[in-house]
């Protein structure tokens, strides 16, 4: 492992995962399972073993998106893993991609496009929401993720990158829509999240009044499954609604 990457420790605690994601550096990391010597995992790759001086044995990983969503600083609620994925389904997403995103809030949505895109540059309206997503976004490594503070609505009039994506993930999302076509490829996509059925209209609307698109709105939910000895049935837990997706393409 190299100075400055992220690394996840995993360990079991009554046969339930416990998980942290560390730094590799000349640090200490300390947990109430004991400290570990972070300059170890110089020496040490993906799959091997560390104890803490405890004896708790951690298993070494590489971090992937789905753990950067459960550890991110978070400054609100993020759009979810399962409607991230219905937006990189339906775009067909791809790594020669240049994206634009809007409402990056904690980053979430901006990381795993990252992961995935050639380029994503992401609008946050607030100084310091933007800073917690640069935080998070350096963490997970991404050098193709540029975080710039503005009001998209007034904004996107001063862009002149083209693009094969664009996400909205904001209120403003009615005023951003007939604005987006100026910057979009032929044949790109605007994906908007909205958590309210009277915003989705409202986007709606604005998307036929700067039509043609084709386009669709759906809702994604999320039902997990509970395994026992007694049997299988759907959990009486997990995400049902979160939000509206709306996707269109020129």
């Amino acid at each position: 492992m190299e100075n400055g990457e992220m690394v996840l420790l995993r360990t079991f605690l009554n046969e339930k995962p416990r998980e942290f994601i560390v730094c590799v550096s000349e640090d200490a990391f300390h947990s109430d399972f004991g400290i570990i010597e972070l300059s170890e995992l110089f020496r040490l790759s993906p799959g091997d073993r560390i104890c803490s001086h405890k004896g708790q044995e951690f298993i070494v990983q590489k971090p992937r998106m789905p753990d950067m969503f459960r550890h991110a600083q978070r400054s609100g609620a993020p759009m979810m893993p399962k409607d991230i994925g219905m937006v990189v389904a339906y775009t067909g997403l791809c790594k020669n991609d240049v994206v634009l995103d809007a409402g990056t809030g904690s980053g979430v949505l901006s990381m795993y496009l990252g992961s995935i895109a050639k380029n994503v540059i992401t609008y946050e309206i607030k100084e310091n929401f933007a800073n917690l997503a640069r935080n998070n976004i350096s963490k997970a490594g991404l050098h193709n993720v540029e975080v710039r503070c503005g009001n998209i609505v007034e904004e996107i009039d001063k862009i002149e990158e083209k693009f094969d994506v664009v996400t909205l993930d904001t209120i403003n999302s009615p005023e951003v829509v007939p604005k987006v076509r100026r910057v979009l490829v032929p044949g790109g996509f605007v994906v908007t999240y909205s958590p309210f059925i009277e915003q989705t209209i409202a986007i709606r609307k604005a998307l036929d009044a700067s039509g043609p698109w084709d386009v669709m709105t759906i809702e994604c939910i999320e039902r997990p499954l509970s395994v026992s000895e007694r049997g299988t049935r759907p959990g009486t837990g997990g995400v049902g609604h979160t939000g509206y997706i709306t996707i269109a393409r020129i």
